[in-house]
This record gives C-alpha cells, sequence and structure tokens, in this order.
C-alpha cells in the first residue's frame, strides 16, 4: 500500500513540469498528515494534536445516498480513486525475422516504437517525480497490446494545485431552490408548469472563497480529504499536471498530453465516467442513480424536450464551460418562442390577404395589355399575366406586417441579449466563475514551452514566458493575408454560381415549354442555392482546420484569447461563406441591368435581373435552403456520425481484446470505446449563424425564428446524448460566459438593424406603393402600369416591338422625377429607422442593468464572509446564510461566535463535499431546517 507522511513530500520534484519554479518542499508546506492513497490519515490535516476547535468551520453534513459502484473508478487496492487514464496501443513484434525487402521497414518500424515508447517511460517518470500515483493494466491479443494507465492525485498534490490553480472553496452553504422567470410567472398567474420536474440530488450553493492551504481549516467539508474534492476538480487538477509535464526536449516544444495525443504516443487521455449511463434493470430510489444515470434520464432523454435543463447538475458533471453552452442554448430557444409566434402570425396575415393585394390583381387581370421585353438577348417577349402565381405568392414576404417584424426582430435581439448578460452573471456568481478570465487564467502549457524568452510579470513579479508583440503582430497581419485570399476565394465561388444561374436561365427559356419559361427563375435560383450550399460546406471544413494552424503559429498566451482568435478567423469567413449569397440578392442582384438596347453585361452575359415574384421572394428562397439545408445535414451528422464513429471503434477494441470479448470491460475499458468529445466550437458556430440568418434578414424570411426553434429542440438533445452517452468524459473547464460569442452576437444584433432598414427601402415595394397612394391614388389604382417604363425609342428604331420593362425611366432612358423622389423617401427612411431603433436600443441597455440586484448583494456578502473566515483569528461566522444576508444573518456573523459542534457532547458527523444536502443541524438544540 502506498503511504507516505506530508513531512515526506520534501523530495517531491517539479522540475519535469513546465512554469513551476517553486522547491519540492514549498509545494506540500509542513502539514503532518498520513495519506494511505489518498485515505483518510491518523493525524489531523490543520496542525498538531491538540490544536484549539475555534478555528473549525461551520460543518454541514452530507447524506449519503448515491454510493458508486463497487470495483469501479478506483485502484486495485479499492480506495485510491482513479482522476485520469492514459491509453496506448502497441502492436507486438513477431519472433520471426524477416528477410528481403521486409527486413528494412521492420527495423524502422521497430526503431519508431522505441522512440515513442521512450518518450512515454520519461513522461512516466516526471509524473512520478511530480507526485501522481499511477497503476497499470493492459488487454492482450495475438498482435496487439492495449495498454492503461491510471492517475491518480493524492491530496497534497490537490491541496497545492488547488491553490495554483486559483480554485474556489466553499465557506457556507446557501440554499438552491429549482426558480426560474417562467416558473414564477406562472405560480404569480397560478398555472401549472409542465416544464418543472425534480431532479434528484441537485447540488448545493456554496459562498465561496480563493482556497488557501494556510487557511485549510476554514473550509467546509476539509476534514475529510478522500471527499473533499469533487471528481471533476480532481481531474481538473491532473490535466493541469499532464499538460505541463515534459517528455523530450522543451526547447522542441515536447511538453503536455496534447502533443504527445497528436503525435500519436498515447491514443487517448481521459477522465472517467461515473458508471453507466443506462438505467438500471430493476426499479431503484432515484436518490440512489449515479450522476450519469441522472442526466440520462431527466435530460438526455427524448421526452425531456420541453422540461428544464439541470443546469447545475450538468456544470457539476462537465464542468462550467459545457454546462454555460447549454444555460445559453436553452435560454436562447426559450427567448425564440415569442419570436416565431410573432413570425407565423405576420405570415398568416399575409397569406389570408393575399388574395386582396391590389398589385397582384393588377398583373393577373392584366391579359396580354403588357408587353415585356425580352429577359435574354435570344428571348421572346413575354406578357407580365403569365407570372400572376408568382406575384400573389410574393406578397407573402413584401407587405407592410415584414416591415412591423423588422422592427420587432430588431428589439428582439437586443433585449435578448440584455437579460442573457444578467442570467450569465447570476450563472458565474452561482458557480464561482465571476472574476475568472480576469485573474486567474494560466499560460497556454504550449505556449510557455515554445516562447522564446522571459518576462516578469507587471503584476504577480514572478517570471513568466514572453513572446514579443512586435512578433505577434507581424504573424497575425500574415495570417490576415491568408484569410484575405480565402474569402477571394469564396467571391470566386459565387460569381461561379451567378453564371451558373444565367446559364440554366436561358436553358429554360429555350426549351419552349411555357411551364419552364415562367419558373425559369425559381428553377435556377432553388438548384444554385443548393449548389451554393454544398460549397460552403465544403470550403467551411477546408479552412476550419486552416484557421487552427494559423492561430497556433501567433503564439497566444492564455487559451481564451487563442480560442478568442480562431473563432473570431472562423467567424469573419463563414460569414462571408454563409451570408454573401444571400447579400448579393438582396442588395446587388437587378440594380446593374440596365434597360433595352443598354444591358449592362458581366462576362458576356446579360447582368441578373429579378425574377417574377422580386427579389424578396428569391432571398427567401435562399435562406430557407441556406439556413434549413445547413441544419438538416448538421443534425444529421450529429445523429449518425458519432454513432458511426462508435462503432467503428469498438469493432477495433474488438479485434484487440480477442478471447477477453465476452468478459465485461473495467470502467476504463467501456469509456475507451467511446468517442473523443470534440468541443463546442461548432455548436457555438452553428448557433451563432443561425441567429445571424434570424435577425439580419428577418423581413423577407418571417418563417426563421420557427425553423430556428424547432431545430434548436432536436439541437439540445442531440448535444445531451453526446455527451452524456457517447463522449468520452471531457475535462472540466471553467468559464465565465460564452465569450466572443457574445460580442460577435452583439454585433450581428447591430449589423441587423441596419441591414433591415435598406432592405424594407430599397429591395421590397413597400415604400414605392407608399409613395404612389401619397401622390396619385389611395387605392393603388394604376399603380402597374405607373411602375412599367416604355422600351427606348432608340430600341425601338432598332427593328424591335414595343415593349415594357419595370423601372421609373422616360422614354430616353432617364430617370424620372418620380425615381428621384423614391430615393430621397428611401435614404430618410433608413435614416428615421435607424435613429429611432438605436435610440429605443439604448434605452433598453439603460433601463436593465447587466447584473441583478439580487447577484450584487451576494457578492458582497460573500466577499464579507471571506474576509471574515480568511482572518487571523479563531472564530468564523455561526449562521448559515439563506439566499441574499439578511439583518439577521449578517448580525449574528458579527458576534463570530465559536462552533456549534465545539463541546455540548454532540458528535460530530463524517463531513463530505457533498451537493444533495437535504438538511443539516446546527446543534443539539436547534431544530432542523430543510434546505428545498
Amino acid at each position: 500500500m502506498f503511504q507516505r507522511r506530508l513531512s515526506d513530500w520534501s523530495d517531491l520534484d517539479t522540475s519535469s513540469l513546465v512554469e513551476l519554479e517553486r522547491e519540492g518542499s514549498e509545494l506540500l508546506g509542513d502539514s503532518p498528515g498520513i495519506v494511505p492513497n489518498g485515505g483518510v490519515g491518523t493525524t489531523s490535516f490543520y496542525g498538531e494534536e491538540g490544536a484549539e476547535e475555534d478555528d473549525e468551520p461551520l460543518y454541514v453534513p452530507y447524506m449519503n445516498i448515491y454510493s458508486p459502484e463497487p470495483g469501479g473508478n478506483v485502484f486495485k487496492d479499492g480506495k485510491t480513486p482513479i482522476d485520469f487514464v492514459l491509453v496506448w496501443e502497441e502492436k507486438l513484434q513477431s519472433s520471426r525475422k524477416p528477410r528481403g525487402k521486409g527486413a528494412g521497414p521492420q527495423r524502422d518500424g521497430r526503431a519508431k516504437a522505441e522512440r515513442l515508447d521512450g518518450y512515454r517511460k520519461r513522461f512516466h517518470r516526471n509524473l512520478l517525480k511530480a507526485g501522481v500515483l499511477c497503476e497499470k493494466e493492459q488487454t492482450l491479443s495475438e498482435r496487439r497490446c492495449l495498454h492503461y494507465m491510471k492517475l491518480s492525485a493524492p491530496w497534497e498534490l490537490l491541496v497545492y494545485y488547488a491553490e495554483e490553480m486559483c480554485m474556489r472553496a466553499p465557506l457556507q452553504a446557501q440554499p438552491n431552490p429549482d426558480t426560474n422567470s417562467s416558473h414564477r410567472f406562472l405560480q404569480w398567474l397560478r398555472l401549472p408548469n409542465p416544464m418543472y420536474q425534480h431532479v434528484p440530488n441537485k447540488p448545493l450553493d456554496y459562498y465561496t472563497c480563493a482556497f488557501r492551504r494556510s487557511k485549510l481549516q476554514k473550509f467546509l467539508g476539509s476534514e475529510c480529504p478522500a471527499t473533499y474534492f469533487s471528481n471533476t476538480q480532481r481531474s481538473r487538477i491532473l490535466y493541469e499536471i499532464l499538460s505541463r509535464a515534459v517528455y523530450g526536449k522543451r526547447k522542441h516544444a515536447e511538453v503536455g498530453i496534447e502533443r504527445l495525443l497528436q503525435e500519436g504516443i498515447y491514443s487517448a487521455a481521459f477522465p472517467l465516467h461515473e458508471g453507466a449511463h443506462e438505467m438500471p434493470e430493476y426499479q431503484v430510489p432515484p436518490e440512489s442513480l449515479n450522476p450519469r444515470q441522472i442526466l440520462s434520464q431527466y435530460w438526455a432523454r427524448w421526452s425531456q424536450w420541453y422540461k428544464y435543463q439541470p443546469l447545475d447538475h450538468i456544470r457539476d458533471y462537465f464542468g462550467e464551460k459545457v454546462a454555460i453552452y447549454f444555460a445559453w442554448l436553452g435560454f436562447y430557444t426559450a427567448w425564440l418562442l415569442p419570436a416565431a409566434i410573432v413570425g407565423t402570425v405576420v405570415f398568416i396575415s399575409g397569406l389570408v390577404s393575399m388574395g386582396s393585394n391590389t398589385a397582384a390583381q393588377q398583373i393577373c387581370q392584366s391579359g396580354q395589355q403588357y408587353r415585356m421585353c425580352p429577359l435574354c438577348d435570344t428571348c421572346k417577349n413575354w406578357f407580365i399575366s403569365d407570372i400572376c402565381p408568382m406575384a400573389k405568392v410574393g406578397y407573402l414576404f413584401d407587405h407592410p406586417g415584414t416591415v412591423f417584424f423588422s422592427v420587432f426582430m430588431s428589439f428582439w435581439a437586443v433585449t435578448f441579449l440584455e437579460y442573457w448578460k444578467r442570467k450569465n452573471a447570476t450563472l458565474a456568481h452561482h458557480w464561482d466563475c465571476m472574476d475568472f478570465q480576469e485573474e486567474e487564467e494560466q499560460p497556454r502549457p504550449e505556449f510557455a514551452a515554445m516562447a522564446p524568452q522571459m518576462e516578469q510579470n507587471p503584476i504577480t513579479g514572478v517570471k513568466e514566458p514572453y513572446f514579443p508583440k512586435r512578433d505577434r503582430l507581424s504573424r497575425v497581419l500574415t495570417g490576415s493575408m491568408v484569410i484575405i485570399i480565402m474569402l477571394c476565394v469564396v467571391m470566386i465561388f459565387l460569381v461561379s454560381v451567378i453564371m451558373y444561374r444565367g446559364i440554366v436561365t436561358m436553358m429554360m427559356y429555350h426549351t419552349g415549354n411555357s411551364l419552364l419559361m415562367t419558373q425559369a427563375g425559381n428553377i435556377a435560383n432553388i438548384s444554385s442555392s443548393m449548389v451554393n450550399l454544398v460549397l460552403i460546406l465544403l470550403m467551411g471544413q477546408v479552412y476550419t482546420s486552416l484557421a487552427e494552424k494559423l492561430t497556433r503559429w501567433e503564439m497566444h498566451r492564455t487559451q481564451s484569447r487563442h480560442e478568442d482568435a480562431f473563432t473570431f478567423k472562423v467567424f469573419v469567413f463563414q460569414f462571408v461563406n454563409f451570408y454573401s449569397s444571400p447579400f448579393y440578392v438582396a442588395f446587388f442582384k437587378g440594380r446593374f441591368i440596365g434597360y433595352p438596347g443598354r444591358y449592362g453585361k458581366l462576362l458576356g452575359m446579360r447582368n441578373e435581373d429579378c425574377g417574377p415574384g422580386g427579389c424578396l421572394i428569391e432571398l427567401a428562397q435562399q435562406l430557407f435552403v441556406i439556413m434549413v439545408g445547413k441544419q438538416i445535414v448538421s443534425n444529421i451528422q450529429e445523429f449518425l456520425l458519432p454513432k458511426l464513429k462508435s462503432w467503428r471503434q469498438k469493432r477495433q477494441l474488438a479485434k484487440v481484446r480477442g478471447t477477453q470479448l465476452r468478459e465485461e470491460p473495467q470502467r476504463w475499458g467501456q469509456d475507451y470505446e467511446l468517442i473523443e468529445c470534440e468541443g463546442l466550437f461548432e455548436e457555438y458556430l452553428e448557433m451563432v449563424l443561425q441567429f445571424g440568418f434570424i435577425t439580419i434578414f428577418v423581413a423577407a424570411f418571417p418563417l426563421a425564428p420557427l425553423f430556428a426553434l424547432l431545430n434548436n429542440w432536436v439541437e439540445i438533445r442531440l448535444d445531451a446524448q453526446k455527451f452524456v452517452c457517447e463522449y468520452r468524459r471531457p475535462v472540466a473547464e471553467r468559464a465565465q460566459g460564452i465569450g466572443v460569442w457574445f460580442l460577435i452576437l452583439e454585433a450581428l444584433a447591430q449589423l441587423s438593424v441596419i441591414v433591415n432598414a435598406f432592405l424594407i427601402a430599397f429591395t421590397s415595394d413597400f415604400l414605392p406603393r407608399l409613395l404612389y397612394q401619397y401622390e396619385y391614388n389611395s387605392d393603388l389604382s394604376g399603380y402597374l402600369n405607373f411602375t412599367l417604363a416604355y422600351s427606348p425609342r432608340a430600341y425601338v428604331s432598332a427593328n424591335h416591338t414595343v415593349c415594357r420593362y419595370k423601372a421609373f425611366r422616360d422614354e430616353d432612358g432617364n430617370y424620372t422625377l418620380f425615381y428621384w423622389k423614391l430615393l430621397a423617401v428611401r435614404l430618410g427612411f433608413i435614416i428615421a429607422f435607424e435613429h429611432v431603433v438605436f435610440f429605443s436600443l439604448r434605452c433598453i441597455d439603460w433601463m436593465v442593468p447587466d447584473i441583478p440586484e439580487s447577484v450584487e448583494i451576494k457578492v458582497k456578502r460573500e466577499r464579507y464572509l471571506a474576509k471574515q473566515a480568511l482572518a487571523d483569528t479563531q472564530e468564523v461566522p455561526l449562521t448559515v446564510s439563506r439566499g441574499s444576508s439578511s439583518a439577521g444573518s449578517s448580525s449574528a456573523a458579527r458576534s463570530m461566535s465559536p462552533s456549534p459542534w465545539a463541546g455540548g457532547g454532540v458528535t460530530r458527523p463524517e463531513p463530505k463535499r457533498g451537493r444533495d444536502i437535504q438538511n443539516w443541524q446546527l446543534g443539539p438544540s436547534e431544530p432542523t431546517t430543510p434546505l428545498e
């Protein structure tokens, strides 16, 4: 059995870790505890026997309802917990010596295997020097050997790194009720809430402060080292050690587990899931389920699509970064509901009033009155009555209701972001991440290994790896040139799609079929949109891998800056990639066609004109194909690809296990059969692009929020199933919010106001109809004839038939006075629209505080408790906070009474870092008070 006194840890070597300048003796201090395999020693962890008990914290006993499965995530001794697992595969060498041509490659393969094995051995030695406990398992077959290295961090190492990584430690427990705004609103209306569900073993909320070894006795549950740190905290600490450990030469950046995985030295590295996700075959109390089963039963099932997400359970199991994503996705989906309802009502109102559209009625009743000019150089004349059906359909996307909806969505977007700020502040404080990014983030291990020099940190005074800003700037500029080149490639593809659309349209006209001729524009537009979607998806995959390499080359100091730079690069490209075609249809198509006799041309082809129903209906078609098509493709990929990858992984492992296939694999073997977690970047990118579609072009596609809502209901459950059932457990990461994605969302919300203003002014027929009603006829009588110009005299004199075309021009091809009036009205509308909306949005921003008042009170209360608990006194606050501070609790805290467990003949219950406390007892005469 592994047993070591704290005083014996003075030989612990941290020289194998990057950026640890302290001596080994400084790592552990002088506490005299004994830790057999991370268990409880025989001596107090806070000092010598006989220390005063006044320093003890207010303990909260933990009702240990859930017990881990026997023989689960522990070493062979049955006690030492497994915090991380390293896996690698090894080909067994044949005893027969090859001859001839096969001898050379086999020698090379053997040499490579020996080199990789040398890296692994040095990495393992460095982990042992750092104090990590290791235990090895292996699975043999005829040709392969599968190795599992189980790792565990002993108590002393956890304590050191908890302070090094600025982890938070609990001071006092407080209630954590299941409440949110919709639940309170329904309670106020005295209506049942079908979205509510009771999830067992809900984690407690705590007042916390930064962990300090010297103040260990002040923290809740610190008497029981085996359960003080949660599994997510233990795995986070061990991942930090793995990221800093050296396996080769530092000057070659041969540091950290991530590079070991990239070079194939290890096949996988992951923390273990806490048991199976399948429910037991027999009936068990909900409180006895393991955390993974609770998430599977109450979150990942399709039948839970309308229930609240158990965010505290998600955070406790996967960490704050994953929990923040699902909190934002759920919040965004809930806010889509009113937008979808209003958009559907606007669409239905257009559908109902479609028959009473005066402009469409005039087109349908015109017969052969208006002979239109040919749509191409070799085409024939046609009559405007031929487009009667498309004129009626076009009204669905171009009526006064769409103007109202675009204004509504502008307010919706900004209000949504303002209330997300409040929600994010509440969650950040609740999960102890409010000041994480600004004060606590460490340099990236890869940055620390590859930085060319060391500089003193002006804040901490400690020397840290440093990369010159001038060198980084040159690299960023070089990367920007690569982005510009890729954007030019996107533009080339866009021109190719435009030419494809023109060729298809001409082919349809030359068939002579009246149906194909009238629907040529729609056929060309829809087919080109599908081709464009395929190109968009292919280009996105290529550029994402390129952007990842560029971002690594730029050498950003922290992981947050690295991710932000990568996010910015990919989003800029994907923004142009996805939105270039809709922008072209909305603002450029049909603007440069010229007039009969002087048509504008590009590469010998006449410039595109809008279809029979106008540009808005073509824009709606583009948005539907790109937005909904992307969602369908993404959901199919998210549903099928993990299952295919998992099936392939299990099949490969079945060959390795061979004769042991019938035996039930251990937890580490079962988790290795799962697929590696792919992170949240693609999930965020998909949702942010969707946000752009439902805000920027919403005037042309009022059903966009409805399709987004339906997609997100599916997206939440697909993502939940991936994380719970199909992914290996990711390393828990802290996060203050959604990061740079929020800035992107704000930029999209501001851009949507401008784009919708221009869309209504220049693409819609709303303002031309309004000006005609004001100047000529309020019932739009004669409006169709007014909007059609006669072909110029020069065109007719060249042996062409007199025809009409849609423009405000005279018989010489010059713009009429009405055109210039209309242009002034359009510009005035844009200025008025933007000023009114932006002023209203600033008012909303001013009226809605970013941080709720209740959170500000809790922050002040937490700072007060931290100051009292970490002061060099022998007394701590007595009372347990129950939410926001009150006069009674404050006065009791100021009284600084000694611990209620001191004396009185009361046996202190075994303290644990539990999350599922139903009640606690303040003393022998105190009544039991329920938490929830």
